[in-house]
């Protein structure tokens, strides 16, 4: 492939997103009918009358907003058998979180459907390479520090289906489709087992170090609290820093607060010199990513249907003033208006952050890192 087809090629795969932040209002009504065929042919959907919604209105009448606990009778009926419950099409596996919720995992079903949506994850690399034009990064290697897509199996009906950790899945159902190998390889972290204690994750940094130390890498992508531990893991051990071993050009990160402030001081200490770009999305899908070198993360307005609830009422999260806060409220092919649970921060269009969970304290908290980081609210 030569330089002008990969770029058409990029081009292509970031169209259908830069057409929604021109025109979010357009996009979500589309994805709203999108959804609506789906949960049309769910039992939750034809009960509240999926098929005979037309507007937003309608479908903010008629569906509630609910939470994994109002989800949760609902997900074990679908995990005894009865699948078209709330699913369109057959799980392919099911998704745990790493928090609990009342002191248990949140058991997520994945689809086909909800499996390709999560590829936008790479929209963040992409647009990178786009802009930079660091097609060199696609020819290393991607330091998989993921967490393991198998902890257990689950019994669905009478079929039993692995379930493990969203990141994990994802990559191991689409590494094959994309340009850079990731290493170790997922089904080589799962062989590991899916512990969570100290030693089960020094075996894998042991593991990722063993596979990747000889290896041109040039992308770590995941949880940005497990890179800090995997670069605290390799100079106690090795007595070296990710940034001796490998020159590595891009770091794409999520799951907490902060990457872009907060912590990267830490991640450019053990990494180098390294563009980082910040992923928000939560065990129920990828919602956003970094776009450009705004410290702000930009919704996939193409995929999702996403509301906030705010001070003045529910609004659509494209509606959002600069400065204003909402708890996030995300419909997928699988949850009609979910609430995540997180915090989100507006910033000028179409740039926003996740700046916690939605808890009466966090924006002291996310006040307090702004002051003391001296970001002060700059993207």
């Amino acid at each position: 492939m030569d330089l002008q087809e990969a770029v058409a090629r990029l081009k292509r795969f970031l169209q259908p997103w830069h057409e929604s932040i021109a025109d979010p209002e357009t996009v979500q009504k589309k994805v709203l009918g999108v959804l609506l065929e789906h949960y049309s042919q769910t039992e939750y959907g034809r009960s509240l009358g999926a098929s005979q919604i037309e507007t937003i209105e309608d479908y903010r009448r008629a569906f509630p907003v609910a939470s994994y606990e109002d989800f949760r009778p609902l997900i074990q009926r679908v995990m005894a058998g009865e699948v078209s419950l709330l699913l369109s099409e057959s799980p392919i596996g099911w998704a745990i979180t790493r928090g609990t919720t009342k002191g248990e995992s949140k058991f997520i079903p994945m689809t086909p459907t909800d499996l390709q949506m999560r590829v936008s994850a790479g929209r963040a690399v992409m647009e990178h390479i786009l802009i930079s034009g660091r097609f060199d990064i696609l020819q290393g290697v991607n330091l998989n520090l993921n967490f393991p897509s198998v902890v257990g199996k689950v019994r669905t009906g009478d079929r039993e289906i692995e379930y493990g950790y969203s990141s994990g899945i994802y990559l191991k159902h689409v590494s094959a489709s994309t340009p850079i190998r990731s290493l170790p390889m997922q089904d080589e972290i799962d062989a590991l087992g899916g512990g969570k204690t100290l030693k089960d994750w020094e075996a894998r940094f042991d593991l990722a170090y063993k596979k990747c130390k000889t290896e041109n890498v040039t992308l770590v992508g995941g949880v940005a609290p497990t890179a800090i531990d995997f670069g605290r893991f390799l100079r106690q051990k090795y007595g070296k820093y990710p940034k001796d071993l490998w020159e590595i050009k891009l770091m794409t990160l999520g799951s907490v607060p902060g990457i872009n402030t907060r912590l990267k001081p830490s991640l450019k200490a053990m990494y180098g010199p390294v563009e980082i770009r910040e992923i928000y999305g939560a065990t129920e899908g990828m919602f956003g990513q970094q776009k450009d070198m705004a410290r702000a993360w930009v919704p996939n307005y193409d995929l999702f249907f996403l509301e906030v609830k705010t001070r003045s009422g529910i609004k659509m999260l494209h509606e959002m003033r600069p400065g204003e806060l909402g708890s996030l409220i995300a419909s997928t092919p699988i949850l009609a208006r979910y609430k995540i649970g997180d915090l989100i921060r507006a910033f000028r269009a179409p740039y926003f952050r996740c700046i916690g969970r939605d808890i009466w304290y966090t924006p002291l908290v996310y006040a307090w890192g702004e002051v003391s980081s001296l970001n002060l609210d700059r993207i």
